[in-house]
């Protein structure tokens, strides 16, 4: 409503400045001073959608003129339809506001709109427009804004998620959560509508949540106490930094258990410059006060650290270098049974892993390069970043990312949002891993650590670099972002692209085990060096105990083999090969595939029995064949459950017994085959029957498989059909929405512009009514249009006579020449005036002139009736009254001259002459007449 309206900005006289809400040229100093004061003025990115426009109104009402900041407006406008939003904005704001322009400088002080069907970026300070890449439907310009800006500004850069619907705008504040900047969003309660604030803060970036009218006074007092930072150091010789520090370190370390001691100290400090910033702390002692006795703001710190910056393909052709170049020669040195195994330590939300997935998956379609199996293990030291990674969902906005194609063949579109599918998500396993505590993998052909290691301090940039060479195969790819290099350690790796930094891991002696040990003994004072993993330590010095034990357990303990579920062998025990041989044709550690003759049907029962039923199976006076004879063996298959790391693995140990004496073992022999005779031919009665049987199950089954597999296939094919439909439904609904939200904007500009009107039309009206004035507003055909109350004292009218000719109703005034007059009017263009007596006698001064639109166009007449009677009558007064007085004149036959109060003639005839009789005397007058009449007016 205007009630609620903010009052202009006018000038001491009362009238509306002419500078607001204009766009001024600029001086040269003007501009010098802008282009020097880039570098030290935030930029406020604001995106918004459907009800932004309240929420701008919001803002910008309790945002003072000269806060020294500029704002770039990116709401979503209708393609086809100029915006009105300057011209609304400038009712709340005293700065001025200028449509963005191609080239256009960006200076404090200033709102800049972004045009319809435009892309907007900013570089070094520029806005530069584009055409958009998508003409109809969804668009993305406030991600593509926000990105641009946290690339160009970095920490100056500050994003506020305005009302909206959808998930627009998430991408765009991640980036600028990624160099440092501020993010804002809505409360959810306070927006119009929560899609766009809810989306924003569900990523877990946002900084602050509030209400729009209490955004510019947070604003203000972040911006104040960084400038104040700015200009007095944040740490102070007498803080002792390094101690201060030290104590933020320990107290994440204490809560979290991570260490960010090796990390880069500038990086470190910028992030708690921040964080002090928005609390308004003025030293780190005071900081470390503040989280002592806030435990919550510890976990916000730690979030601000780890910098959870990521998306989808990010660098396209970095991608396309790595397919091109590397992916061919990690593929090309496979065989198609070795794994393809890839490392994505910092991993964050997932994106990268799954993108590398994508990749190798096409480049095995494109290149057919076999049947590898692709293994892609993504790791981060954040527990909440890998659970949004395992779940493998995410906002509609990576459409900004990823391609249609891509987006269709290994997503699947869920209630807005997009899921992973499973043939991509099982590619990929997450994991909890810190990098610099935790055992690394190990025989990865590719390794992808993008913008990890410039957060790192140079000596742990060495060792991590050593760790990922431990990590690769000889041959192997590592992958670094494209402001990261190897540095120093230019002897472990070659180039595959500069410009990229795609490396490829080289052929060098086992590296010293401090060079990849990446705990530091000053990590942890008045402690000692923790070792390496099992993996990396050196041998020490044997032990007598542990020989003595060891040198037993060979001798006397039974032969064995640790299994998984599957039957692989991953351990041996003693002298198996009496139990087990390999297998002829490709080699394998397949216990079942390697078992002798006489237990193999036992091994493969067995373990079958100890996977499903999780227990111990034990098989007694079996004989295994192996020299050329038989021995006898008691079969024990143990499934493990503790200790946890080996639980579900299972033990198979070969207990040989004693052998039988000939003589009885002869015996028993005779007796068993006769024995086995008679089972013999019962079991192959049984078995005939058995076949028959099965085989007619068979039959029965392949029927049922070929009907099952028609079925399969149609219902296939439906589904195909329906995911079609689903998709183009899915498209035209996200037009849909995308024209809503248009319409909207456009809905609440237009009703603002109503509002307007309406308030200016009720000043018309109230003007017209207030001057008592009879006037009638005629169209061009001379019907009647408008007309103000007092018409009705000149023509019989009411409102429902609007729109008749005006020669249909009957006039109070004897003006039959009104219909002429007015079409005269509309002819010559020029007014036309004449006296008109109403019936009662009233007299009106009629006056018509032509109706003009603003656009100088005739459009009708405009019929005023100014009320003269009281002149009319004054006018009669007079000429009666001088009538009169030269009636008296007339009668005086005296010389008579009538002076006025200045003793000045005010008569024409003042003397009248009677003493000369006859012509002479009129001849007299005459004379004596001219003669006065030349000093009329003369003392």
């Amino acid at each position: 409503s205007t009630e609620s309206r903010p009052k202009r900005a006018f000038s001491k006289k009362g009238i509306l400045s002419p500078d607001v809400g204009t766009t001024a040229p600029l001086s040269a100093e003007e501009k010098t001073e802008g282009r020097n004061d880039r570098n030290r003025f935030y930029i406020v990115g604001m995106g918004a959608s459907a009800g932004g426009l309240e929420a701008f109104e919001q803002f910008f009402s309790h945002m003072p003129p000269d806060s020294r900041m500029a704002f770039v407006l990116v709401p979503h406008l209708s393609p086809e339809h100029k915006s009105l939003m300057a011209d609304l904005l400038r009712w709340y704001t005293a700065m001025q506001i200028s449509e963005a322009e191609d080239g256009m400088d960006v200076r404090p002080n200033r709102v800049y709109i972004i045009p319809p069907n435009k892309d907007l970026s900013i570089t070094h300070g520029v806005l530069r427009l584009e055409a958009p890449t998508e003409q109809h439907g969804v668009r993305h310009p406030i991600d593509f804004f926000f990105r641009s800006m946290a690339q160009d500004q970095g920490d100056r850069a500050i994003c506020v998620i305005l009302s909206g619907t959808g998930t627009e705008g998430t991408l765009g504040l991640r980036a600028v959560k990624g160099e440092g900047g501020l993010v804002l969003a809505q409360d959810v309660k306070d927006a119009k509508y929560d899609g766009m604030p809810s989306s924003a803060i569900a990523t877990g970036l946002v900084d602050h949540v509030l209400p729009a009218a209490k955004m510019p006074d947070l604003l203000l007092r972040y911006t104040k106490a960084t400038a104040a930072r700015a200009i007095r150091p944040l740490v102070k010789a007498e803080e002792r930094p390094a101690e201060a520090l030290q104590r933020i370190y320990t107290l994440i370390r204490a809560q979290t258990g991570h260490d960010f001691t090796l990390y880069k100290q500038n990086t470190v400090i910028r992030r708690i410059n921040k964080r002090m910033a928005i609390h308004q702390i003025e030293t780190l002692e005071d900081y470390v006060v503040y989280l002592r006795s806030n435990p919550h703001e510890i976990e916000v710190l730690f979030a601000e650290l780890l910098i959870r910056v990521t998306s989808f393909f990010r660098d396209p052709e970095a991608f396309d270098v790595l397919k091109n170049h590397a992916l061919p020669l990690i593929f090309g040195n496979k065989h198609d049974d070795s794994p393809v195994r890839i490392w994505v330590p910092g991993c964050s939300t997932g994106e990268e892993a799954y993108s590398l997935a994508i990749l190798a998956h096409e480049f095995q379609r494109q290149h057919k390069s076999g049947h590898q199996k692709i293994q892609i293990f993504a790791t981060d030291i954040d527990t909440g970043a890998i659970d949004i990674a395992r779940a493998g969902t995410y906002s509609e906005s990576i459409i900004v990312d990823v391609s249609p194609e891509r987006l269709s063949r290994y997503f699947i579109k869920r209630s807005g949002a997009y899921k992973v599918k499973d043939d991509v998500r099982e590619m990929v396993v997450f994991a909890v891993q810190d990098l610099i505590k935790d055992p690394p993998f190990s025989k990865m052909d590719l390794i992808s650590c993008r913008n990890l290691l410039i957060y790192m301090g140079s000596s742990l940039q060495k060792k991590v670099l050593a760790l990922f060479h431990y990590a690769l195969n000889p041959g192997g790819v590592l992958f670094l972002g494209a402001s990261e290099t190897v540095g120093d350690a230019s002897d472990m790796y070659s180039f595959i692209d500069k410009k990229w930094k795609i490396y490829r891991a080289r052929r060098v002696e086992t590296l010293p085990m401090t060079a990849i040990d990446l705990r530091q003994p000053a990590l942890v004072p008045g402690k000692e060096r923790v070792e390496a993993g099992p993996d990396l330590r050196r041998p020490a010095s044997p032990n007598v105990g542990d020989f003595t034990e060891r040198l037993l357990l060979e001798r006397y303990s039974p032969p064995c083999a640790v299994v998984n579920d599957k039957g692989d062998i991953l351990y041996f025990h003693g002298k198996t090969g009496k139990y087990l041989e390999p297998a002829s044709g490709k080699a394998a550690l397949n216990i079942i595939e390697m078992a002798r003759e006489g237990i193999r049907l036992e091994i493969r029962t067995g373990l079958r029995k100890a996977v499903t039923q999780k227990k111990d199976v034990v098989y007694g006076g079996l004989q295994v064949k192996t020299n050329g004879g038989y021995k006898p063996l008691n079969l024990e298959i143990k499934y493990i459950t503790k200790p946890e790391h080996l639980e579900e693995l299972i033990m198979v140990v070969f207990n040989e017994t004693a052998a039988v004496p000939e003589e009885k073992a002869t015996k028993a022999k005779l007796r068993s085959r006769e024995k086995a005779s008679e089972r013999l031919s019962a079991m192959e009665y049984e078995l005939k029957s058995t076949k028959e049987h099965l085989q007619t199950t068979i039959e029965e089954l392949e029927t049922s498989n070929e009907e099952l597999k028609s079925t399969n296939e149609e219902l296939q094919s439906s589904n195909e059909e329906l995911q079609s439909t689903n998709e183009e439904l899915e498209t035209s609904r996200e037009e849909l929405q995308s024209a809503n939200e248009e319409l909207l904007t456009v809905n609440t500009e237009l009703q603002h512009k109503i509002d307007e009107l309406s308030e200016a039309n009720s000043d018309i009206v109230n003007l017209l009514a207030s001057t008592q004035i009879a006037t009638i507003f005629l169209s061009y055909d001379l019907r009647i249009r408008r007309f103000t109350p007092s018409a009705t004292d000149v023509i019989n009218i009411i409102q429902t006579d609007v729109g008749r000719p005006i020669s249909d109703i009957s006039m109070k005034l004897e003006y039959p020449e009104l219909a002429s007059d007015a079409e005269e009017v509309l002819k010559t263009l020029s007014q036309k005036e004449r006296m008109v007596r109403r019936q009662d006698d009233r007299w009106y001064l009629a006056r018509v002139v032509p109706y003009r639109t603003v656009d100088n166009v005739i459009d009708g007449v405009v019929l005023t009736f100014v009320d003269i009677t009281h002149q009319k009558r004054a006018e009669e007064l007079e000429e009666s009254m001088n009538a009169c007085l030269q009636g008296v004149i007339d009668m005086v036959r005296e010389p008579l001259v009538v002076l006025g109060s200045d003793l000045r003639g005010e008569l024409g005839e003042p003397i009248l002459l009677r003493d000369l009789p006859g012509e002479a005397g009129r001849h007299g007058e005459q004379a004596h007449l001219r003669d006065w009449q030349r000093t009329v007016g003369h003392p």
